[in-house]
């Protein structure tokens, strides 16, 4: 039986697609533009990089997997073997129109295949102390989710028994979840709002203590500070921009930073026409919603910022003059991290 033969790969660029999923890497190879090798191994990093430097010992290795799930682990280990990485929003992983058939070995061949045509450009990648200290938000924000969705659940059982109409708009708390229980109600109902009272106390209890965590950091850190001076940007908010954003300074220039906040309009050439379509929503959907809603409170605020919306407004309407002040306002705080001063209403900087 003839025996498989190690190719040489020396001196060669080798770019490899990764598809990740928890207990799987589906990976493909391509080096000079043809298919080289395919392979499907456990979800172990020291496992790929065995079998990169097995299999293209001599070569220039390139990878790129999605971001996702799995974070930053495998792409620290590889750049820590010398192996090129890129991790790559999921959205900008090219599909063609009439492509309906998805699975990890065809994914990882996209992925492979558009590295090495040099069309995919990586994320921002954390360090391991960037990306831990995010975990105080967003645990926070996680848990602020939950307790809505058991609040909805309790609204819900009154509203199936008529004791509050199905579009009740009472905002949740303590006081209105007691009221209820307080009241002579059947002993299942009872019981049933009593369990889900408990996990919702228990879900606030622990969403204050992490937002008094926050309120430490927003104290002790100058950047956070400057983003809070930002009109429309609260104690909350500051903190999350402060760990999520820091100074800016990772960023190149202001496209980048509206690409990595999803605030960068698309964009349809054909010849000579070129027209700006919707945001991309490439970037992160939680700071994209929190610019946004920061810019509908700044123009309250700020008067050259509501004179700038009032005018795109006009003739592009609300919400494209919405996004338009998000990233007027991420300049202006740009602006004032990298002169590390504070925000001032209708000029951007305080002297």
């Amino acid at each position: 039986m003839r025996k498989n033969r190690i190719m040489d790969f020396s001196g060669k660029k080798v770019y490899v697609g990764i598809d990740v999923h928890k207990k799987t890497y589906s990976v493909c190879c391509r080096c000079d533009k043809q298919v080289v090798k395919k392979a499907t191994m456990g979800a172990t990093a020291g496992r790929l990089v065995d079998f990169l430097k097995f299999h293209f010992a001599g070569a220039e290795v390139y990878c790129a997997y999605e971001a996702g799930f799995s974070g930053f682990i495998l792409h620290r280990v590889l750049m820590a073997n010398g192996v090129n990485n890129l991790v790559v929003n999921p959205s900008s992983i090219e599909t063609a129109a009439n492509d309906r058939v998805k699975t990890d070995k065809r994914d990882a061949a996209k992925v492979s295949e558009q590295l090495e045509a040099g069309r995919l450009k990586g994320i921002f990648v954390p360090t391991l102390e960037q990306e831990q200290q995010r975990l105080v938000t967003r645990t926070r924000a996680q848990l602020v989710r939950e307790r809505t969705r058991i609040g909805n659940q309790f609204k819900s059982r009154l509203s199936q028994f008529g004791l509050i109409p199905h579009d009740d708009e009472t905002k949740m708390s303590k006081a209105f979840i007691d009221d209820y229980l307080n009241q002579d109600l059947a002993a299942p109902l009872k019981q049933s709002l009593s369990v889900l009272a408990r996990v919702w106390k228990s879900l606030d209890m622990e969403i204050e203590a992490l937002k008094r965590e926050m309120a430490k950091i927003g104290a002790e850190q100058r950047v956070a500070i400057i983003y809070q001076s930002v009109p429309g940007i609260g104690p909350v908010a500051s903190v999350v921009l402060a760990l999520e954003l820091g100074d800016m300074s990772q960023f190149r220039n202001e496209r980048t930073i509206f690409k990595h906040t999803g605030l960068i309009p698309g964009e349809h050439s054909s010849g000579e026409h070129i027209r700006k379509g919707h945001i991309t929503r490439q970037g992160s959907s939680r700071l994209r919603l929190l610019l946004t809603e920061a810019a509908w409170k700044a123009i309250k605020d700020d008067p050259k910022l509501a004179a700038d919306f009032n005018r795109i407004a006009h003739k592009r309407g609300k919400k494209r003059a919405i996004v338009a002040i998000a990233r007027k306002l991420i300049g202006r705080i740009r602006a004032c991290l990298r002169k590390n001063q504070t925000y001032e209403l209708g000029f951007g900087m305080a002297a």
